[in-house]
């Protein structure tokens, strides 16, 4: 059993032409243990902050801590959580479905 990758990634910002603020950050998150895989989606909003960092300038790595960040500790490590449960459902499946003929 291979260990569980999960990764999280940015498809898309809305921002403020003018200024470039970054308003909201469209967001993944993929599961893979090499044979399973999971994945959830989202979106938050951010507030303008004090001092913005010029559009252009701006790393995935930052944005995906500032989507973190917004989520919060707690909902970021069940949305991992949660994939790593479907991931276990995947490998011991608990439920199935079909018909016995």
């Amino acid at each position: 059993m291979s260990d569980l990758t999960i990764t999280w990634n940015i498809t898309t910002l809305e921002r403020e032409v003018a200024d470039g603020f970054v308003y909201s950050a469209a967001y993944t998150v993929d599961a893979h243990d090499g044979t399973y895989s999971s994945g959830a989606y989202g979106s938050v909003g951010f507030e303008r902050p004090e001092e913005l960092i010029p559009y252009a300038d701006l790393t995935k790595e930052e944005v995906i801590g500032w989507v973190q960040t917004a989520l919060g500790e707690e909902r970021v490590e069940q949305i991992n959580a949660a994939l790593a449960a479907q991931i276990e459902e995947q490998r011991s499946p608990t439920k199935a479905a079909g018909v016995p003929w």
